[in-house]
């Protein structure tokens, strides 16, 4: 039972991260991790290969849910972290918290562009965030199980 299990679980996230991906363009990746920062489901842009290999992405998930959970001590006073947010020279990626004690934590990573240059409007990613990936996904995790088949 306990494959089966597993196994709908991770049905789950990878329609949950194509969910995502198909929010926006600039969205290249989507993945779930647990509290130990091991990859449950994780997808890419069409067309889009990864920027890290398997051993660095696993210690960047680790790293990122190191770093979001640092930010328990300050909870008290601030409220609980919603959403952690880094530019790199590459790519943008947020770190977002889920109150979900299987998929705790989502990965997303945008393409990194100069908008303006491009002639598209400028991203909003916070908008994305809020308006778009955190209601999908509360959506697909609070539904009941089968209505998602």
């Amino acid at each position: 039972m306990s494959n089966q299990i597993a196994s709908e679980n991770k049905k789950l996230c990878n329609t949950i991260c194509v969910q995502i991906l198909d929010l926006d363009s600039s969205i290249r990746f989507v993945g779930f991790c647990n509290k130990m920062g091991t990859s449950l489901a994780a997808e890419y842009r069409n067309g889009i290969a990864p920027l890290l290999t398997e051993k660095e992405s696993k210690l960047s998930l680790m790293d990122s849910v190191l770093r979001m959970t640092t930010r328990y001590d300050t909870q008290p006073k601030l409220g609980k972290p919603i959403y952690s947010f880094t530019v790199y020279q590459t790519v943008r990626r947020a770190t977002v918290l889920i109150d979900n004690k299987d998929y705790p934590i989502l990965m997303v990573s945008f393409d990194n562009i100069d908008n303006m240059y491009l002639g598209r409007k400028q991203i909003d990613y916070e908008s994305i965030i809020l308006h778009g990936i955190l209601p999908l996904v509360y959506y697909y995790l609070n539904a009941p199980n089968d209505s998602l088949h």
